[in-house]
């Protein structure tokens, strides 16, 4: 089967005759090639990254933003962009949003968005995946965004990982709604006394789980 590393079992010899026969040494040396044949075919799958090899390369991508992300109305969608590629093996972000595979495979989704609240009023955000456009069932989460209090914006990791398969040439998408245009996803900069990195508004990964 194409993509699959297959199993080589090991091969049945011919019993030895007690004395020398062409057909017996032509039998076993054809069962012999048979079993070499298929042994360097499956290694040769294994290590090709376009077969079954793409279980040792095990696609990934991780990507993060650096920008504020804002909803202009509480009645739309927005897909969640990203401006950084920190490692990526087969997988790529396509028109700022859509992580896209190249290895037909099951994945794992995972991604934390910083969300801030300006607001004296709590506020809900929705998160769900898109695959290729189309909403995928079952995947939406509710978030409350803590209100301002005390001067201090509120604010709230939205973190979750989903398994999802994908195709090849597939892309997922990351969305959100929000029922207040004062929620907004957040970048925070390096920060001072005590030097803390800085913080990015959204980070997501997604790895090779198993082939398909």
């Amino acid at each position: 089967m194409a993509g699959r590393v297959q199993k080589v079992e090991p091969p049945a010899l011919p019993q030895a005759t007690l004395s020398y026969e062409q057909s017996f040494h032509d039998q076993h040396s054809n069962v012999l090639r048979l079993f070499f044949n298929r042994l360097t075919a499956s290694f040769n799958a294994l290590i090709d990254p376009d077969a079954g090899g793409a279980s040792l390369y095990l696609p990934y991508g991780a990507f993060s933003d650096s920008t504020d992300q804002f909803a202009a109305l509480t009645t739309a969608a927005y897909p969640i962009s990203f401006n950084t590629t920190d490692y990526s093996s087969y997988i790529t972000i396509v028109s700022g949003t859509r992580m896209t595979v190249t290895k037909a495979a099951l994945y794992n989704l995972q991604f934390s968005i910083q969300f801030v609240n300006i607001d004296s009023q709590i506020h809900d955000v929705d998160v769900w995946i898109r695959k290729n456009g189309l909403d995928v069932a079952a995947t939406n989460s509710r978030f409350s965004v803590p209100n301002r209090h005390g001067g201090v914006d509120g604010h709230l990791i939205a973190a979750l990982n989903i398994p999802i398969q994908l195709a090849i040439n597939d892309y997922v998408e990351i969305i959100w709604h929000t029922t207040s245009i004062d929620v907004s996803i957040q970048h925070l900069p390096t920060g001072v006394a005590p030097v803390r990195p800085a913080t990015p508004s959204v980070i997501a990964t997604l790895f090779f789980v198993s082939s398909v």
